[in-house]
């Protein structure tokens, strides 16, 4: 115990829990029977249970039964998508987007993505969820809605070349209006949507202003297969190589997918200036039946960070990171041919301390340790399901739920308590919401926010 995490009442101690720690090398350990110590929102100490049963706290949680992570991060989303889950299913990429997608969205007003990101929140707090990184229209409204329910988020304002210059003014006025806000919960990204839908020109431009104005650049590139493809037949580059040559790989860039990426692409991810990281979200990919998945094995032996992600509730049908742990691991050891590959404890390193990199915050989330932000949930193993536990990292990937999360905490402000909400109306969302959705999936007019032609 430190001398100052005694010197003052703390706002939160969390005791009698099982806590998933670092070492130096960066190894996934567990302490038993531990003691979290919160103190202005940031973990002060983890100590036993013992030091801190006489610590004066402001308030306490007896924790028995349950472990205690770092909360974990979605590092790719469109949240306010969850207005959509459901509306576009069993169709190849092309159809989804141009068909159902891109015309829906012709319609979206700000209410409707406050809403949708409301609920997405709601979502995500109650899967241990505290963070995301999130890449779409009105943002503004996801600002709002993040500083409001308490939890953490990189944004970005989406823009497509064919907006003209005035959709990449718009995403570079919002990330600088809306950097730091949320008393520094809300970080913010220059946000292009892909190389197949922003020229060289724009993402050029995006470049300079991403590394003038200090911040990283979120985008989808190489998503799939048919999308390399495509750009080497019309292009003879790929679209790792299109962002090399753009400047792109120059800034502090975070890639959404990247189930497309070649070994051609992998030296130019490694020599990249900046800090580059991938984000994998593998039902989605699974849903689209793209014949591959994230290269997660060689990006990390080229010190590519990949984080874990959900994608849009419109193709992932949920925002649950959980679930994407776990089908990360699987998919990795179908893919690689190896049962060894991906670990369990490697599973969880990807989901708490590569994320938290992923996302540009990997000095302050993605661990429990004295000086990272009290970002923590509780998870109940006491369950069947999970019964007996042989290998506790094992039993969380594979066994646990996201509904296994009992408490989540974000700057030491519990957002839910024993499976309750405590900053998000559900039913109020739902219905007003649900009042909305005629005028919302009507595609009668013909219109479509852009066209998808890889």
């Amino acid at each position: 115990m430190t001398p100052s995490a005694a010197d003052s009442p703390a706002e939160l101690i969390i005791s009698a829990c099982t806590v998933l720690v670092h070492d130096d090398q960066e190894r996934i350990g567990f302490l038993e029977d531990a003691a979290i110590v919160v103190r202005d929102g940031t973990v002060a100490a983890v100590t036993s249970s013992a030091e801190a049963a006489h610590l004066p706290a402001a308030e306490r949680l007896d924790a028995r039964g349950q472990v205690a992570l770092p909360g974990l991060i979605n590092c790719h989303t469109h949240a306010p998508m969850v207005a959509l889950r459901g509306l576009a299913e069993d169709l190849p990429t092309e159809e989804w987007f141009n068909d159902v997608v891109w015309p829906v969205e012709s319609n979206l007003t700000g209410r409707d993505v406050e809403l949708g990101a409301r609920l997405a929140c709601a979502e995500m707090i109650r899967a241990g969820v505290t963070c995301f990184a999130d890449h779409y229209f009105a943002m503004d409204a996801v600002a709002d809605v993040v500083a409001e329910c308490g939890m953490r988020a990189l944004l970005g304002q989406a823009y497509f070349s064919s907006q003209g210059p005035e959709g990449r003014e718009r995403s570079l006025d919002f990330a600088l209006r809306r950097r730091g806000s949320a008393g520094g919960r809300v970080t913010t990204a220059l946000a292009p949507h892909a190389p197949y839908t922003v020229d060289d020109a724009d993402l050029a431009a995006t470049a300079d202003l991403a590394r003038e104005q200090g911040l990283p650049v979120h985008l989808h590139a190489a998503e799939n297969r048919d999308q390399t493809e495509t750009s080497l037949a019309r292009h003879g580059v790929t679209p790792i190589e299109v962002l090399h040559r753009t400047g792109v790989l120059g800034t502090d860039v975070l890639l959404a997918h990247g189930t497309g990426i070649t070994d051609r692409d992998l030296p130019l991810l490694e020599r990249a200036d900046g800090r580059t990281a991938v984000a994998s979200a593998p039902r989605g990919y699974l849903k689209f039946a793209w014949p591959g998945t994230t290269p997660v094995r060689a990006l990390r032996d080229i010190g590519v960070d990949v984080g874990l992600a959900t994608d849009g509730a419109a193709s992932n049908n949920s925002v649950d990171v959980w679930e994407s742990m776990a089908l990360t691991s699987l998919v990795q050891k179908s893919a690689e041919g190896d049962p060894r590959w991906l670990t369990s404890r490697q599973a969880l390193h990807h989901a708490t301390l590569q994320s938290a990199r992923a996302v540009g915050l990997g000095e302050d989330v993605g661990r429990i340790a004295p000086g990272r932000r009290a970002d923590i949930i509780l998870v109940d193993l006491t369950g069947p399901h999970t019964r007996p536990v042989h290998d506790l990292a094992a039993t969380l990937v594979h066994s646990a739920r996201s509904a296994d999360v009992r408490t989540t905490v974000v700057d030491g402000r519990i957002l839910m308590r024993d499976r309750e909400l405590l900053s998000i109306d559900v039913p109020s969302v739902v219905q007003e919401l649900e009042e909305r959705l005629p005028a919302l999936v009507d595609r009668s007019h013909g219109r479509r926010v852009q066209e998808y032609d890889t």
